[in-house]
């Protein structure tokens, strides 16, 4: 595996820090600046929407870039935001930094993805991908804890200038070792219009794979971001076990990415599929059980394994079948990916709000698999062949058989 995928990741966990660790410094940017805790959470919401918006807008901008350029530019305006963040007293423009940091950094996601499957052959490109997406899971189990003690004990700004920090070396790191090829294509690569990659990832392969991804996403960050008051108030451990569980869920979604990388390539329809169904049957259990202190904490390391090993296997899946579309295919990833993670704890406030109880957001994450499940399901039976369209295949495989390959003498098939 070459050095710049390893780089890659380092970047995207320092890009991952910053995207969630906001839940652990909500109260101190509110006192600090004045403002109430739901402006304050309108922060995380910006960050959402730019990421959103951003991986298509972002990674059409730089297509016709180097993209060791697109990521530098992506990395430079990245840092350059969290040192006026953390400089800044007004709430408007710590606003405004959380909305084009976010531009940056799905820009920054989408060309890395591209790029760190353009520089590794096909059996490696799961492993690929898997390497960039694991950096979001360091940044659960180290990042965002870590990003939690600075704001606890040196203010949410230390938390700020602590991104940026660990930014810079992965600055560095890039543009040593990135090559510079166009927009995450190969460098002699010829370019391919804006208008055949939109076919090609709007067709009908890659709508319901992407569906299916945000599904998946939807259902993990709903439970994910009320995985506290479930503990706390549900399962009645003590605030002092939500770290853990926290740290548990990011190992297990360590142990997912690395498990999937290694075999969504060589089995990626049985990689998913079977990641699917036990989601579904995983969230219902976590409904089910969440009274037992013993059962929560053993459920919330494996649906961790389970959710990222089968949202790096989509991943994996929608770069396999979309060759065509060597720009925005990391872009529409990042985009369903990040669709999931917004509309999820929406999804999930709103059942808490309507009073179903501190259950109900698994609940709907449940429901969100039932739903992937059903898109996933009916895709297949759609690309099934009839029994004669199976007849006229293998009649025509037979012929193909008599005759040889296009262009080849008879005699000389072995």
């Amino acid at each position: 595996m070459p050095i710049a995928v390893y780089v890659l990741g380092l970047a995207v966990f320092a890009q991952g820090t910053s995207e969630f660790m906001l839940s652990g410094l909500l109260s101190g940017i509110a006192a600090d600046l004045g403002v109430s805790l739901s402006a304050a959470g309108l922060l995380t919401s910006a960050f959402a929407v730019g990421m959103v918006v951003g991986a298509p807008l972002m990674a059409l901008f730089s297509r016709a870039w180097p993209r060791r350029s697109a990521l530098l530019l992506f990395l430079a305006v990245f840092v350059a935001v969290h040192v006026v963040g953390a400089l800044t007293p007004g709430y408007g423009v710590l606003l405004a930094t959380r909305f084009v940091g976010a531009l940056a950094n799905a820009g920054f996601w989408a060309v890395a993805l591209s790029t760190a499957v353009a520089m590794v052959p096909g059996r490696l490109k799961g492993r690929a991908a898997a390497v960039v997406v694991g950096g979001v899971t360091i940044a659960c189990v180290v990042g965002v804890p870590a990003g939690a003690v600075l704001g606890e004990n040196w203010g949410w700004r230390s938390a700020f200038w602590a991104v940026a920090i660990v930014s810079l070396p992965a600055f560095v790191a890039v543009l040593r070792t990135v090559p510079g090829g166009r927009g995450g294509t190969d460098v002699d690569a010829d370019p391919v219009s804006v208008r055949e990659e939109v076919r090609v990832l709007t067709g009908p392969r890659l709508r319901p794979v992407l569906l299916t991804m945000a599904l998946v996403q939807g259902a993990t960050f709903c439970a994910f971001s009320y995985l506290e008051p479930l503990l706390t108030r549900e399962t009645g451990l003590g605030a002092g076990w939500v770290p853990v569980s926290l740290a548990l869920f990011g190992a297990g979604a360590f142990a997912g990415v690395t498990v999937a990388g290694r075999f969504a390539d060589a089995h990626p329809v049985a990689v998913v599929a079977t990641g699917l169904a036990a989601l579904t049957v995983g969230w219902s259990a976590l409904a089910l059980t969440a009274g037992s202190p013993v059962l929560t904490l053993a459920l919330v390391p494996l649906l961790g394994l389970l959710a990222f090993g089968t949202g790096t296997a989509l991943i994996t899946r929608v770069l396999g079948l979309a060759p065509g579309a060597p720009t925005l295919a990391g872009a529409f990833s990042t985009t369903a990916f990040n669709l999931g993670a917004t509309v999820g704890p929406w999804a999930g406030g709103l059942a808490l709000d309507a009073g179903f109880g501190y259950r109900a957001p698994v609940g709907v994450s449940t429901a969100l698999m039932v739903l992937a499940l059903l898109v996933a399901v009916t895709t297949a039976k759609s690309r099934r062949p009839r029994a004669g369209e199976r007849r006229l295949s293998a009649v025509n495989r037979c012929a193909r058989g008599r005759r040889g390959s296009p262009g080849e003498r008879p005699g000389t098939r072995l």
